[in-house]
């Protein structure tokens, strides 16, 4: 046990939450819940519209987490149910939001959005008049907000904590269970080098592994089974809390309204067959990349090369429960 496991398993953990006010409803319209505060809190303010409600913040949560794994790019995602819609990353988050409409025409209704760059007019007239709940961004221009609302319904958040240290802002993950509560270091682990590697005869492309590193990175804040299918830096096909693997990669799939030509799949846990890997060569998917780590891993290798697919271990999973 190291150091600094040493130090955050501790025999007594005390937690300090002063309540910040009460929310609407919690989940559901019979749920009380309010919003707490604790010793590390996000900077960010309402620009427009109502308090944000609990589902928001859940929202927004999982919106900011995936966004800031692409703080450096123009990057922009869209969440709903605290699921992963879509993502992209493009020249500019225009770029990016026309890749997301691209694949799925309709993923932004009722849903929230976050981007790394400043949302400016000609973003703003884009989404404006669309069905969106919120939107988060670190800048907006004075045009900007006033073209925004236009939509009274659409609540805009601007977030004042540079987006680098949002990937490891929070260290501690807390779930309280009728056996105890759960506490456990929040999963910030990134890709290592050391355990990234080719596994298969055929190595991917630089485009594909570029494709194959933002699908592993957006399948990170998934839930288990999460399955990414991207091309482009952008997912076209988003799955997650399927029992099954296999059956995952069948569902993200169907999710594909383009050709599935040269597009990559992403895992967060590791294959467990080489059912996924066939299905896979079937639709004519060329990369795949997950953890490893399974008795049947020599057989799925084999499988790969027999059909010329490339695959990437990355030698750590985020299976998210």
């Amino acid at each position: 046990m190291t150091q600094e496991t040493d130090n955050f398993i501790e025999d007594n953990k005390n937690f300090n939450f002063s309540k910040i006010k009460n929310l609407k409803c919690g989940e559901n319209p019979h749920q009380k819940a309010a919003l707490y505060s604790y010793d590390k809190e996000l900077d960010w303010e309402i620009l427009q519209g109502s308090d944000l409600t609990y589902n928001n913040i859940i929202d927004s949560t999982t919106a900011l987490e995936v966004i800031s794994e692409f703080f450096d790019v123009a990057a922009l995602a869209v969440i709903n149910h605290g699921r992963i819609d879509a993502v992209a990353l493009g020249v500019d988050i225009i770029n990016a939001w026309d890749k997301i409409l691209d694949s799925d025409p309709t993923c932004y209704y009722r849903s929230t959005i976050s981007t790394t760059r400043e949302v400016t007019l000609e973003f703003a007239k884009k989404i404006s008049s669309l069905p969106l709940k919120v939107i988060l961004s670190p800048y907006y221009s004075k045009d900007a907000l006033l073209e925004l609302k236009k939509n009274k319904n659409l609540k805009v958040v601007k977030i004042n904590t540079p987006y680098e240290k949002i990937i490891k802002f929070n260290n501690e993950e807390i779930k309280l269970t009728p056996f105890g509560a759960l506490i456990q270091q929040k999963d910030i682990e990134d890709l290592n080098v050391e355990t990234f590697k080719v596994v298969t005869n055929k190595k991917p492309q630089q485009k594909e592994a570029e494709d194959m590193i933002f699908a592993f990175k957006v399948a990170k804040h998934a839930q288990s089974c999460a399955i990414v299918v991207a091309k482009d830096l952008r997912t076209l096909g988003v799955i997650s809390g399927e029992a099954n693997r296999s059956r995952a990669v069948e569902l993200a799939i169907t999710k594909v309204c383009d050709s599935l030509k040269d597009t990559v799949i992403a895992s967060d846990g590791f294959f467990s067959t080489p059912d996924a890997v066939q299905i896979a060569a079937q639709n004519r998917i060329c990369a795949i990349i997950q953890p490893m780590g399974s008795i049947h891993d020599k057989e799925i290798v084999d499988m790969c090369n027999k059909y010329n697919i490339s695959m990437i271990s990355t030698g750590i999973r985020h299976i998210k429960h």
